[in-house]
């Protein structure tokens, strides 16, 4: 009984701490328009303006978030990325609004194929 209950513990708090950090949806798509998203990466994130930006609809919320935080470093920092544009997009983004956004892009429905 012990052991059942302590398992049942151990499970609730990796479940409270996983919700605690996940972002929201619904803010990340207050964000998204705020910020203008679209504008480069197309009103349904899978059909971007130009063929070298990447589709975000469906792409892992921890790489989306870890890209936008790279952005953010700039072209210097560690573990960074140099892109003039979404440095620029990305620096007055929040740690929360990074998080909502990543959450946001996440769920939606990607046009993108994966080979088998």
């Amino acid at each position: 009984m012990k052991k059942t209950f302590a398992l049942m513990v151990t499970l609730f708090a990796c479940v409270a701490m996983t919700n605690a950090y996940a972002g929201n949806i619904a803010a990340g798509k207050a964000a998204a328009q705020k910020y203008n998203c679209a504008s480069c990466h197309g009103a349904d994130y899978n059909s971007p303006i130009d063929p070298g930006y990447p589709k975000l609809a469906g792409q892992p919320a921890d790489y989306l978030e870890h890209a936008l935080t790279a952005y953010q470093r700039g072209a210097n920092g560690s573990n960074s990325r140099g892109n003039v544009i979404m440095g620029g997009m990305a620096k007055p983004l929040s740690k929360a609004d990074i998080s909502n956004i990543a959450a946001y892009l996440a769920s939606l429905k990607s046009s993108l194929v994966v080979r088998k």
